[in-house]
């Protein structure tokens, strides 16, 4: 049935840049409203992998499917929202408001310099307090702490209502103070709006308590299954995930939480 569709589905999915493997036959299902941690090691073909999910790599072999289409034929990105490592590079001059900054996520949808309507503008209003900046929604963006520049980011991606949420380490460059706040607004995506989010984390103490399932990359996919079943893999020495001597521990494609 359509409903059982995940919303991610990587089969065999290798990766070469020039004679060297950086991905090597990665299959991994990531089912609709899961919460996936995807952690591994400097160099582990992590960015490749999100690169090639957005479309910006085309696939060499193996395939990528979007909600069940092939991303060669996928044609609505409006679904997939992208939060990247803004906080350690955003040039805090860039003169735009928080209100500027989020609603310029609805160019997809109204065109570039189009005026918004009460309708896109409450959506907005919307996005910015779902993470809690509601009161800032006429700040300049350059005066917030890197962490509440995040936070817009993540609004900027939500405003166009995504069913997918990707987020590339989005807490390099915030203070630890805010770290857990910050996980806990993620968890709260997750579960109040039901969208799909995968992170890439460094974090791995901290996010097993927040995630629903972890992937663990390091060139081929180590581990794959939920939370609870990594925090057993981790305890037991998680150190085999990031040396040369890797094993494959599970890989749980199973439904639910």
């Amino acid at each position: 049935m359509k409903d059982n569709i995940p919303a991610l589905r990587i089969e065999n999915l290798t990766f070469r840049y020039e004679d060297q493997n950086v991905l090597e036959d990665i299959n991994l299902i990531v089912t609709k409203g899961a919460f996936l941690g995807l952690v591994g090691p400097n160099g582990s073909g992590k960015t490749t992998l999100l690169k090639s999910i957005l479309g910006l790599l085309k696939v060499q072999k193996g395939t990528i499917e979007l909600f069940g289409v092939p991303i060669q034929k996928f044609k609505e990105w409006q679904k997939i929202g992208f939060v990247s490592q803004k906080a350690n590079s955003f040039n805090s001059g860039f003169p735009a408001t928080v209100f500027e900054v989020v609603s310029s996520g609805l160019t997809s949808k109204i065109g570039l310099f189009k005026f918004l309507n009460r309708s896109y503008k409450n959506k907005v209003e919307e996005a910015v307090a779902s993470v809690g900046m509601g009161d800032f929604l006429n700040r300049n963006i350059g005066e917030l702490s890197g962490g509440q520049q995040q936070r817009v980011f993540i609004a900027r991606a939500l405003v166009s209502e995504p069913e997918i949420m990707i987020l590339d380490e989005p807490t390099v460059g915030v203070d630890t103070q805010t770290v857990q706040t910050f996980y806990n607004m993620l968890e709260d995506i997750n579960k109040r709006l039901g969208i799909t989010l995968i992170l890439v984390t460094h974090d791995v103490g901290t996010i097993t308590e927040k995630v629903s399932h972890v992937a663990c990359l390091n060139k081929q996919l180590h581990f794959h299954g939920s939370a609870t079943e990594f925090d057993h893999v981790k305890d037991n020495g998680l150190s085999q995930f990031y040396g040369h001597d890797l094993q494959l521990i599970t890989h749980d494609h199973s439904n639910g939480r």
